[in-house]
């Protein structure tokens, strides 16, 4: 659903927003938010990026589920102008924690194309709390509202234990069969972590009709070894100047990164 490359693993740049208004580290200002967002977007565009996801990276600790409408108002104003700021790149939508409502309504009023849900069946014990999958009423409100969205869900999502002693490749399983995600991800255990490349490559023939994404850890040195069974990679630490997380993206890591893919071994 997604129409990214095929011919190479496809790179999923993020934006990730400073504090909103409410978030406890928030800044008092909305605009250097925006600006901020947009100046990464552009980066990101830039670069060569395939496509952007926006998340509100900056408001932890952050809320176990339903986000407060101040949230919801940021991160529509500020997707908005990442949209704009994309051309013709899909722009997704992760609402953190776990308020994937939320995101399908930024993208029915945004125009972005796919949203990001870090426990979307199944539950898992995490800094918030337990996060409970709400798979049955994600996919009506997405055929209610933006029935052309992609969804992409993790599995055994970073920063969690998942309940229950389903392996990945069940839980990958049934993401796709049971709750009919677009697209599975499977990161390493925290931001900035990447998963072993056997775990990366034993999924791979349990999502089926699906994209597999690498949600976090990717590098310049290491994406030929961990993309070589995925579709594609959500990346954002590493596309920062220095690798740093609260720094601005920069242009020539993005093509760094483009490169790398360029060189995995055709699909």
């Amino acid at each position: 659903m997604l129409n990214l490359p095929a011919h190479r693993p496809y790179l999923i740049g993020v934006v990730h927003l400073l504090p909103l208004p409410g978030a406890p580290r928030y800044g008092g200002r909305f605009a250097p938010v925006v600006e901020a967002a947009v100046t990464d977007a552009a980066a990101l565009a830039e670069g060569g990026a395939d496509a952007i996801i926006v998340e509100n990276f900056g408001d932890a600790p952050f809320h176990a589920s339903d986000v407060p409408a101040e949230t919801v108002a940021g991160i529509t104003l500020a997707a908005r102008e990442v949209v704009s700021a994309a051309g013709e790149r899909p722009v997704g939508i992760n609402v953190l924690r776990n308020d994937v409502r939320s995101a399908l309504g930024i993208c029915a009023v945004t125009g972005a194309t796919f949203v990001r849900v870090n426990v979307h069946t199944g539950a898992a014990v995490t800094d918030q709390g337990l996060i409970e999958g709400r798979a049955a009423e994600t996919l009506r409100e997405r055929a209610r509202i933006c029935p052309e969205v992609a969804l992409l869900a993790d599995v055994h999502v970073k920063h969690a234990t998942p309940l229950g002693d389903e392996t990945a490749a069940e839980s990958a399983a049934d993401l796709v069969g049971r709750g009919l995600a677009d697209a599975v991800i499977v990161s390493g255990t925290g931001t900035g972590r990447a998963p072993e490349a056997d775990a990366v490559n034993g999924l791979r023939e349990h999502v089926s009709g699906a994209d597999l994404l690498l949600g976090s850890g990717v590098t310049e040195d290491n994406a030929a070894a961990l993309c070589a069974s995925a579709d594609g990679a959500i990346v954002g630490t590493w596309l920062k100047r220095d690798g740093r997380v609260d720094a601005p993206v920069d242009v020539a890591r993005v093509r760094r990164m483009i490169a790398a893919f360029e060189a995995v071994r055709a699909r």
